[in-house]
């Protein structure tokens, strides 16, 4: 093996070990020939979904999600991320690459699977409001949140320009996951979506959001990861609208967005575009996008 591939060997099996924490839920794809999932190859969702520039999109979400105080306490009161950080990250992940890009009895697998683990987030925040996971109004910050913080990354870091069209029609499909979920409401422009974040009353400072930014600012990963990591939560952070970045007391760092920029052109070089992408193309029988790289498998 050449020294270059040694290198892209490397970096993929740091980056998809990172993931390994839970099963991949595309395991059997091939099993429903034909089937688009949700979406399809003439989607949006594929390529935004698709790219390394998800991983920047991942940490954002994570971030701005914190700042919700009911659905901080939540994550405070009933999830192990600080015990289990990487069994945490892995099911996110399976749960987001299962609803881009798995078959319909895959997408289904998921959303069941975040219905039951939601059923039990149940309780009262700082300030005395109840909160359940299951409510559509806080499933729908999760879930509005994700999409924004994906759409906004691509459209910083990603692997090409999109329009305003093709980002209102991400947001718009991606309604399609919050309504299996029951999420209300469900912006469907991108314009709307960002306002819609940015203008929520349920922002502000609570000990669930400290605990969470605390945790997102240092996580407990290996070293060479971690310096990868900082660069890439630095980014995130630049990403966010300064009156949200004021709640969540995350600073924009100057310099972020370009070493973001080239951290993630790396990252495009070492690990192609996602491997789900690929299994999903082959799924229902499509081309392969020109100019693209592919792994072909998802832990490798």
């Amino acid at each position: 093996m050449s020294v270059v591939g040694e290198i892209q060997r490397r970096i993929v099996g740091t980056t998809t070990g990172l993931f390994a924490h839970a099963p991949y839920p595309l395991e059997e794809s091939m099993r429903y020939r034909g089937d688009p999932g949700l979406f399809g190859p003439e989607s949006i969702t594929w390529p935004v979904i698709g790219d390394v520039a998800a991983f920047v999109g991942g940490i954002r979400a994570l971030l701005v999600q914190a700042a919700h105080q009911e659905v901080a306490a939540g994550v405070a009161d009933h999830s192990r991320y600080q015990d289990d950080p990487l069994g945490r990250l892995s099911r996110t992940s399976a749960y987001v690459t299962a609803t881009a890009f798995g078959a319909g009895p895959e997408v289904a697998h998921a959303v069941d699977l975040v219905r039951r683990a939601h059923r039990p987030v149940s309780g009262e925040s700082h300030r005395g409001r109840s909160y359940s996971a299951d409510r559509p109004s806080q499933a729908a910050w999760v879930h509005n949140v994700l999409t924004d913080s994906f759409l906004v990354a691509y459209r910083v870091f990603g692997r090409q320009e999109i329009s305003d069209q093709d980002a209102d029609r991400f947001v718009n499909e991606q309604t399609s996951v919050g309504k299996l979920l029951d999420a209300d409401p469900l912006p469907e422009t991108a314009a709307e979506l960002s306002e819609w974040v940015a203008g929520h009353p349920a922002i502000g400072r609570s000990p669930g959001m400290d605990g969470a930014i605390g945790f997102l600012k240092s996580p407990p990963l290996p070293l060479r990861v971690k310096i990868g990591y900082r660069i890439l939560y630095s980014a995130a952070a630049a990403t966010i609208p300064p009156e949200l970045r004021r709640v969540l007391g995350v600073n924009r760092i100057p310099g972020a967005i370009l070493a973001g920029k080239a951290t993630i052109l790396f990252l495009r070089w070492a690990l192609g575009s996602s491997p789900s992408w690929y299994i999903a193309l082959r799924r229902v029988g499509a081309p392969l996008p020109q100019g693209h790289r592919f792994r072909t498998e998802p832990f490798s």
